[in-house]
């Protein structure tokens, strides 16, 4: 009797079909899967794809520049250097967004380690709380510092009784930005380092090294390219954090006042050229951080394929012996 199975030699090649009078299996049951979508489907998504970034992105990216430079380059850069309250708000963001990348630089790092190499109680809990600032809006962790660190707050009393502010001062600022970016670094590293796994420092623990040299020999150049990145995207959202720093900072001008509370203060006062000025700056910065995250991301691409070439070349080496 003849086998169910249909075999390769059944097949004609001119039809698809089985050359066997007896079997007949529909001429759709063996077409080949299509191996991309329809033209009209890619043209037509591409095509929504590009209008939506045109018209959220790049149109309003060029009209911040278009209304900077409205009334020429000299205006603009009167704009941007002629107040003093404007240029106290760019170094303040200067200063500002760096101490908080590295609160966030020493607490990802010590985080994913403690994460990823060391099982403990609370261990789940932690990685929960890492997420917290991405949760809670920037106005409530805002009000969040305000009860802690208020007069009539948790903090307060005490504070006021030493002599010490928190509250609409420089730290205050730093805390609070701190805080909101505080996800950033953790939360590029915690899988890179799992994904590299405590073999490495084991060995080298077992040869007689120490944690400092483990860490800057081993462990850093491991994670350096997610590090990097981790830090990129954290400044980026320091330099343009709102809504936390408008409640903890009084708005201060000339004090308390960053960047984007200095753009909001200008807008208010009907200085619009002014305002669209330093708003230009902030873009540009993201701009910036932007093209540093693809070169980052290039490298990392780049080195996972040096990565796998790595063990084809060692069997052809092997072949060739």
């Amino acid at each position: 009797m003849r086998s169910a199975e249909l075999k390769t030699e059944d097949l004609s090649p001119s039809d698809g079909v089985p050359s066997g009078s007896g079997s007949s299996v529909p001429h759709s049951a063996l077409r080949t899967p299509r191996s991309q979508d329809p033209r009209w489907v890619r043209i037509t998504l591409t095509s929504l794809a590009l209008l939506a970034m045109t018209v959220l992105v790049v149109i309003p990216v060029i009209s911040v520049f278009v209304e900077a430079f409205a009334d020429g380059a000299g205006a603009y850069w009167n704009n941007l250097t002629g107040d003093a309250d404007t240029r106290h708000a760019v170094l303040l963001t200067l200063m500002v967004a760096p101490l908080a990348v590295l609160c966030n630089l020493v607490f990802g790092v010590a985080a994913a380690w403690a994460i990823t190499r060391f099982k403990f109680p609370g261990r789940t809990l932690l990685v929960t709380l890492i997420d917290v600032p991405f949760s809670v809006s920037p106005i409530v962790a805002g009000l969040m510092f305000v009860i802690l660190f208020a007069g009539w707050g948790v903090f307060g009393p005490w504070l006021e009784a030493n002599g010490l502010r928190v509250l609409f001062t420089v730290p205050g600022l730093v805390l609070v930005t701190t805080f909101v970016t505080l996800p950033f670094v953790a939360r590029e590293l915690i899988p890179v380092m799992e994904a590299i796994g405590p073999d490495e420092e084991l060995a080298a623990l077992s040869l007689g090294a120490n944690g400092r040299q483990i860490f800057w020999r081993i462990t850093l150049p491991n994670i350096k390219w997610g590090l990097l990145y981790g830090v990129i995207l954290c400044n980026a959202r320091a330099m343009g954090e709102f809504g936390a720093v408008y409640v903890v900072s009084g708005r201060i001008a000339g004090e308390t006042c960053t960047m984007p509370l200095q753009v909001e203060v200008l807008f208010q006062d009907f200085n619009s050229p002014a305002a669209f000025a330093l708003a230009s700056v902030l873009t540009m910065l993201a701009v910036v951080t932007l093209l540093l995250k693809v070169w980052v991301e290039g490298r990392v691409r780049g080195q996972k394929a040096e990565g796998s070439e790595e063990p084809q070349m060692t069997q052809k080496d092997a072949d060739k012996t």
